[in-house]
């Protein structure tokens, strides 16, 4: 399969997900998740269990002390690709403090938009807007779907 219909794959099941209520360290779809959460549901839609157990993490995006776990624990599972050339279906990572590290995870939907959960907000589908490519910190692609 192409990474174009594979990525198309995994953002129509992203969408699925959409008005999943936040829930910090939740991933079920509809009834609560964050952002990793998110991420981990889709993994589990097209791969089964878990890549890996989750460990604790805290919720707030200023808190220090896990170092680039978010990004580590993606370049174990995930495909690091060009950080300017994703696609529908690939995972972008962000720094929301620009000077901290990576806690912050989306779904690319489509050009210009990503499916994401962040604190107050159930699932929902924004835009990628300067504020965010300010604070993109990598960009992963799932492996090949075995179908």
């Amino acid at each position: 399969m192409s990474a174009a219909g594979q990525g198309k794959l995994i953002a129509a099941e992203a969408r699925r997900w959409i008005g999943t209520p936040y829930q910090h360290q939740a991933s079920l779809r509809g009834r609560g998740s964050d952002c990793l959460g998110l991420v981990r549901g889709v993994w589990r839609a097209f791969y089964g269990e878990e890549a890996e157990p989750v460990p604790p993490y805290a919720p707030g995006w200023a808190e220090e002390g896990e170092g680039e776990s978010l990004l580590l624990a993606a370049r174990r599972h995930l495909i690091e690709i060009d950080p300017f050339t994703p696609l529908p279906g690939d995972v972008l990572l962000f720094r929301p403090r620009l000077d901290g590290p990576a806690r912050h995870c989306a779904v690319l939907s489509r050009p210009g938009w990503i499916i994401h959960a962040y604190w107050g907000r159930a699932v929902t589908e924004t835009a990628l807007t300067r504020w965010w490519m300010r604070r993109q910190a990598a960009c992963f692609r799932f492996p090949e779907i075995k179908i």
